[in-house]
């Protein structure tokens, strides 16, 4: 059975990007979509192409081992500047990867309240690696 698209909203929050942002990618022809009314739908091969990976058929990947990481790094007293510098500088590496490779997901959260980030990432052991170094790179932690 087909797997139902994907809304506007659901590729955002997927994406850890603003709606708007989504929308414009779809309008300017960077992110294939279908309108259906009012709204548009994002097929799920449609979001793997955008986002530098495609779908491997189950059966092909039957019998391959597999290794995935999921990991919650959590930043305090970062201010929403930063945070959305952070975010979106994490998600475009994320999305600007070669087509070969793995699908590799970068959700972030952020709590204005707490001024605090929690940044969710679903990949491969390396890729996920790859992530935590930038985070240390572009994240200066108090001496």
């Amino acid at each position: 059975m087909p797997q139902q698209p994907y809304s506007v909203e659901q590729v955002a929050n997927l994406l850890g990007l603003h709606v708007k942002t989504v929308r414009n990618y779809v309008r300017d022809g960077r992110l294939k979509a279908v309108r259906i009314g009012k709204q548009y739908r994002i097929a799920r091969e449609d979001l793997e192409a955008f986002m530098g990976g495609a779908a491997e058929p189950a059966a092909e990947t039957a019998g391959r081992r597999h290794m995935e990481a999921s990991s919650i790094v959590q930043i305090d007293a970062i201010s929403p500047e930063e945070m959305m510098s952070l975010g979106n500088t994490l998600v475009a590496a994320a999305v600007s990867r070669r087509p070969a490779e793995r699908p590799l997901r970068v959700e972030t959260i952020y709590d204005e309240e707490r001024a605090s980030m929690k940044i969710i990432i679903v990949g491969g052991v390396a890729d996920t690696a790859e992530v935590f170094r930038l985070v240390s790179t572009l994240v200066k932690e108090p001496a």
